[in-house]
């Protein structure tokens, strides 16, 4: 049972659209957000069907089909591992190559005006400033950047708090930033979790059905093997000497 609402699971995340907001879209154009998904697609369906095949041959008491359940949900966890390694890898090496990308992106004045747009946005709503840091936007700080709220601005220079004073900018020709305060936290880590939020969805899935099928395997092997490890049923009888004698039960089917 428990295997056929995984199989359901993965197809239901498989076939569904990943939410990426714009930003994300964006600035990660290059990495792909795919990964795992025609797993889940491919798998999923077979993970119904032969759930169900195990249902009804348990429901059923069909001991030679329990093992054929049993070998072929095998060959699906032994495939399932083959294919769905490569995510541990797409997931170790995801942070170097969102850091490369905010390295090419910065500073980020000098970006695309939908991205610098995206950003504020994102700034605005989580309360950071940057990807890295502040200092992404060099002196031309967004307004977006600013600690806005009565608690922010209530917080003191150089303490640990979420807002960071800047010092002021001696050219003209930018934005003043004298004494304001800023958001410490840059937006990097929290579109780092966007990104990184599928896989490790698929990954997590992909174990726990990984997990079911072993256990399935176990049982189903348990059941279709009963009549080889299960001792059969004895019954005595004295015969006419005295003399006791062991022999299997008749079976009443």
């Amino acid at each position: 049972m428990w295997l056929l609402v995984s199989g359901v699971v993965m197809i239901g995340v498989g076939f569904s659209s990943t939410d990426r907001s714009n930003l994300v879209a964006e600035l990660f154009e290059d990495l792909s957000s795919a990964d795992g998904l025609l797993v889940l697609q491919v798998f999923g369906p077979i993970t119904v069907v032969l759930s169900v095949l195990g249902i009804c041959a348990a429901s059923l008491d069909l001991k030679p089909l329990l093992l054929v359940f049993s070998a072929l949900i095998f060959v699906e966890f032994v495939a399932l591992m083959v294919v769905a390694s490569p995510l541990v890898q797409v997931q170790a090496q995801m942070d170097s190559e969102v850091d490369n990308v905010f390295l090419n992106v910065t500073p980020l004045h000098r970006a695309e005006e939908y991205i610098q747009k995206e950003l504020s946005t994102l700034q605005t709503s989580d309360s950071c400033c940057g990807l890295r840091s502040f200092e992404d936007w060099e002196n031309q700080l967004p307004e977006s950047c600013f600690c806005t709220s009565p608690a922010q601005l209530s917080a003191q220079p150089g303490n640990s708090g979420t807002c960071v004073v800047v010092g002021s900018d001696p050219s003209p020709s930018t934005t003043q930033v004298t004494d304001k305060l800023v958001h410490s936290q840059p937006c990097g880590p929290i579109l780092k979790s966007y990104l990184s939020f599928p896989i490790k969805l698929r990954i997590g899935i992909i174990s726990a059905v990984a997990t079911i099928t072993m256990a399935a395997i176990a049982l189903c092997l348990a059941l279709g093997l009963e009549e080889y490890w299960k001792k059969p049923p004895v019954e005595t009888t004295v015969d006419d000497y005295n003399r006791v004698k062991y022999q299997p039960k008749p079976s009443l089917t």
